[in-house]
Parts: structure tokens; C-alpha cells; sequence
């Protein structure tokens, strides 16, 4: 068992490098590149926006597990934009390389699950990778197009790739979302939309959260890590290691529960666990503000999916059903294994003791994950008797 976490644990800190991999496209604010792991967040949250618009015999769930992976071999070849001249056969055999070096990392069984849904993903032929890929497709236009004050050589990007680029057979497999792309892109209004520009809304706003940052920070100590990368990272944790649940648990539905358990963090900002507030499981004041971002963001979207959505949300917060255990456990976990490769550095910031880790921490893993903060424990525990 420690075998097979320790290999889980390793690829996950293996993927905290798609942090660092910059891609063409600029947050809505202008304010930098997006990295390749917050856009899989956003890709991954746009299918749960989508889902009740997607084909039948599409599996939502599965689709956004391969939005999950989709970009990890990013980290061996980098991105490349579309509107660059390059050789794709050779970008293509190269990710392959990648997938093959990065998935093997994990467990073999899990090593050829995520081999194969990634592969998948690549052909684009099921009706799973083809919902996926419908988005991964949609994002940058909306990214470009609805920041507040467009970059002109971005639209001129978008304006190729709707007509002649990949962008182009949105008009057939979605023709709202293209409709409303070109409504965008002339400055006119669209009347067939539908709920499209409602989600559209609901996601752009969304975006904000790649502004948000925490106190814990990127493996390489580069800098701080933002939440909107942050909640990528935690659904991939979910998805890794949700056999370690103390209960059996839905995988899927922790997935979106983490896709989403920070949203709110775009009105109230983060509040580190060591912080007073933090240690103190949150204000008064801080819950209550929660609850109206909460209300406010999830309120964006069509009334029956804000309804289920922020239901979810507050079913992870309350952290009382088998899911939301296990999720609130994994989105304790990864803040520790950041410390251990950062020299404690949110530790260290707060003044942090090793009981304070078992109390705050400890208990909270353990009840959802005990198996993972036993293996835990060791690293943690010396590294406080090293260091204190």
C-alpha cells in the first residue's frame, strides 16, 4: 500500500509542473498568460456548465476526467498555439512520448487508465472525447473575446480559427456556442444562444479565480499558487487517489465538488488553514460572505443548475456526507505535500507546530483518508523534528 501511494503521491507532484507551462491566451483581465493547469480547471468546469446541453450517450463525468489530463504531456513538449507554424506529426509523436513517461509514474493499472482515457481524448472519435474536445476548443475563444478590452492580434486569432481553423466545425456540433463566438466577434446580438450566454457568463466570471492566490506555493517554489489551478490540481488528486476513501465514495461527484469548492474565493479570497480565521474553521463573518458569493456566482448560471450546484457546494462544506469527507481530506493533503517541497514555507510563514498540523490537518485526512496521512505522517513528522 505505501508502494502504491508513494508512486500516486509522485505523479502528483510531477503534475504540479503544468503550472508553470504558459500558454498564448491571457486571463480576462489581461493581467498575464494563463498556464496550462488553470485552463484545465476552466475546461473541466466548462463541461460541468455544459452538461445538460451535451449529446446523448455522453458520459460528463468521463469527459471531464479526460479534461483532467488532457494538457500533462505539456510538460515535457509545452504548448503550442494554434496559430503557429509548426510540425504537428512531430507534436504529436512527442506527446505520445510524454503520456507514456508521465503515466507511468502511477500504479500500472492506473497507469493504463490514464493512458487510455488521454488517448481517447486525442482521437476524438467517441462521443465522451468529442464533447471534450467541443470545449477545449470553445474556451479561448471566450477567453479572448469577452475580456473587457480584447487584445486586436487575439481577435484577429479568433477570427481565423472560427473561419477556417479548428473553431469552425463548432457550427455544427455547437452551434449556439458559435453563433454567440461570431455575435462576439462583430459586435451583434444572437437570438439562438439560448442558456449558452448564461454559462458563458457564469464561466467568465469563474476566470477570476486564476487571480486568487494562496498562501501555499508551486512545487519549484517559484511562487504563490493561485485557486483556480489549485482547484485542478485537487479534482486530479480526487481522481488519483479516491480508492484511499475510509468509505466507498463517488469519484465523480468529489471531482465536481472540488471543480467548484472554491468559487467563491473571487469575493472573499482565500483563507489559509493556518491563518487565525483558518485555524478557527472560519468566522462567522467569512462563512456568512461565503454564502452570498455563493449565491451570487452560482446564481449566474440557469436557476435549476444554480440550484444543484450550489447544493453541492454546500454539501462539501459541510462536510458530513462520504463525498465531501473524502474531498475536504484530499484538499488537506496537497497543502502538506507542497511544504514538504518547499521547505515549509506556508509552515514556516505561520508559525506552524506539529501539532498543529495533526490537529488542523491530521484529523481532517484521516477521517476521509486515513491510509494517505499515515503515509503522511512519516515525511511530516521528521521534517518538523529537522526543522523545529
Amino acid at each position: 500500500m505505501n508502494d502504491r501511494i508513494a508512486r500516486q503521491i509522485a505523479f502528483l507532484n510531477e503534475a504540479d509542473r503544468l503550472k508553470s507551462v504558459l500558454r498564448s491566451n491571457v486571463l480576462q483581465d489581461l493581467s498575464r498568460r494563463e498556464n496550462s493547469a488553470e485552463h484545465s480547471w476552466h475546461v473541466a468546469l466548462y463541461a460541468l456548465a455544459f452538461a445538460p446541453i451535451s449529446a446523448d450517450g455522453v458520459s460528463v463525468p468521463r469527459a471531464i476526467r479526460m479534461l483532467l489530463l488532457h494538457d500533462l504531456v505539456e510538460i515535457d513538449v509545452g504548448d503550442h498555439p494554434i496559430h503557429e507554424s509548426v510540425d504537428w506529426a512531430e507534436v504529436a509523436a512527442r506527446e505520445e512520448q510524454a503520456a507514456h513517461r508521465l503515466f507511468s509514474l502511477l500504479p500500472q493499472d492506473q497507469a493504463a487508465d490514464c493512458l487510455a482515457l488521454w488517448t481517447e481524448f486525442e482521437a476524438g472519435e467517441t462521443p465522451d472525447a468529442a464533447f471534450a474536445k467541443m470545449l477545449d476548443h470553445s474556451q479561448p475563444l471566450f477567453q479572448a473575446l469577452c475580456a473587457p478590452e480584447p487584445l486586436p492580434e487575439h481577435v484577429e486569432i479568433v477570427r481565423e480559427n472560427l473561419d477556417t481553423g479548428r473553431a469552425r466545425r463548432l457550427q455544427h456540433v455547437f452551434p449556439a456556442a458559435y453563433a454567440h463566438a461570431n455575435a462576439l466577434l462583430h459586435g451583434t446580438s444572437t437570438s439562438d444562444a439560448g442558456d449558452v450566454t448564461t454559462r458563458i457568463d457564469f464561466l467568465n466570471e469563474a476566470d477570476r479565480l486564476k487571480t486568487v492566490m494562496r498562501a501555499t506555493m508551486t512545487l519549484d517554489a517559484a511562487r504563490q499558487e493561485n485557486s483556480g489551478e489549485h482547484s485542478w490540481h485537487i479534482a486530479l488528486y480526487a481522481m488519483i487517489l479516491a480508492e484511499h476513501a475510509n468509505r466507498p465514495v463517488n469519484a465523480d461527484r468529489v471531482i465536481q465538488m472540488l471543480l467548484i469548492h472554491d468559487l467563491v474565493e473571487i469575493d472573499v479570497g482565500d483563507v489559509p488553514i493556518h491563518s487565525q480565521d483558518g485555524a478557527a474553521h472560519g468566522s462567522a463573518e467569512i462563512q456568512e460572505a461565503e454564502a452570498r458569493a455563493a449565491d451570487r456566482i452560482f446564481g449566474l448560471l440557469p436557476e435549476d443548475q444554480a440550484a444543484a450546484l450550489r447544493t453541492l457546494w454546500e454539501e462539501f462544506e459541510a462536510a458530513e456526507s462520504d463525498d465531501a469527507v473524502f474531498a475536504k481530506s484530499i484538499d488537506r493533503v496537497q497543502p502538506c505535500l507542497a511544504n514538504l517541497k518547499t521547505g515549509g514555507r506556508s509552515w514556516v510563514d505561520y508559525n506552524v507546530t506539529y501539532e498543529q498540523v495533526e490537529a488542523r490537518v491530521g484529523t481532517k485526512v484521516t477521517r476521509g483518508a486515513p491510509a494517505v496521512w499515515a503515509h503522511l505522517q512519516v515525511p511530516i513528522r521528521a521534517w518538523f523534528e529537522a526543522n523545529t
